[in-house]
């Protein structure tokens, strides 16, 4: 029987690809295709935690730039990817998928709040655990919330999950015809040549911490189980040896 080429994935989705092709909020076809290939690989023995972003609702920065503190949009935005978490997990249990969502903000009444020990003691349980929140705090990313949680249950890889694009471009591949898509690269060229994979900060704890990261389009059914199994898809940034 083939085996996973990695054995504990942190899987980061954007808030846009809940979004599916309605561009706002979530699409409940999307949702429950990502539930059932999620269960696919997880019945294969792969522990799977999940960072969602939340652009399909709010994004922090759009708020700051139109005047709003910074900080209270930021935790605007931790709060949508609750609700793109709990979605998921309702999708993930609707497959027969055990789901938890661990929070950085207290919310007893709905998630647990985010404890490492448990968290991992849920993935080596079966479980599907989904860090909502962020970081739980303003400025940073979700982006930087999987590289953090990556780096603390000491995953194998982080599947970065991108609608629209299937990789990593020299330059934005819907406006530049000319743009070269990169079978793999390394942390220090993503960051030396501003390619906007992740922000600095993500790139950065990746790179020191040896965390590899692929880039891929979620759009394809089964691209997750490709990804996992180590098959050639999208792009792959790895350290700098």
């Amino acid at each position: 029987m083939e085996r996973p080429r990695y054995e504990r994935v942190v899987l980061k989705l954007s808030g846009e690809a809940l979004a599916g092709g309605q561009g706002y909020g979530i699409d409940p076809n999307v949702i429950h295709s990502i539930g059932q290939q999620l269960k696919e690989v997880i019945e294969s023995g792969v522990e799977m935690a999940i960072v969602v972003g939340g652009g399909n609702i709010w994004r922090g920065m759009a708020g700051s730039a139109k005047g709003m503190d910074r900080a209270t949009a930021d935790y605007m935005g931790m709060l949508a990817t609750v609700m793109n978490s709990l979605a998921l997990q309702d999708a993930l249990e609707s497959e027969g998928v055990p789901t938890r969502v661990q929070t950085s903000i207290e919310m007893r009444q709905v998630a647990e709040p985010y404890i490492r020990r448990r968290a991992i003691r849920h993935l080596e349980k079966g479980r599907v655990v989904i860090f909502a929140s962020g970081t739980g705090n303003p400025y940073f990313s979700t982006d930087t919330t999987a590289a953090l949680r990556a780096a603390e249950i000491e995953a194998d890889v982080i599947l970065m999950a991108k609608n629209k694009v299937d990789g990593v471009y020299s330059a934005d591949p819907s406006r530049d015809p000319h743009a070269v898509k990169y079978d793999s690269l390394t942390y220090m060229e993503v960051l030396n040549r501003g390619l906007g994979v992740m922000d600095s900060t993500a790139s950065s704890l990746c790179m020191d911490n040896d965390i590899p990261l692929i880039v891929f389009n979620i759009d394809q059914r089964g691209n997750i189980r490709r990804a996992i199994f180590g098959e050639q898809i999208g792009t792959v940034v790895r350290g700098n040896d």
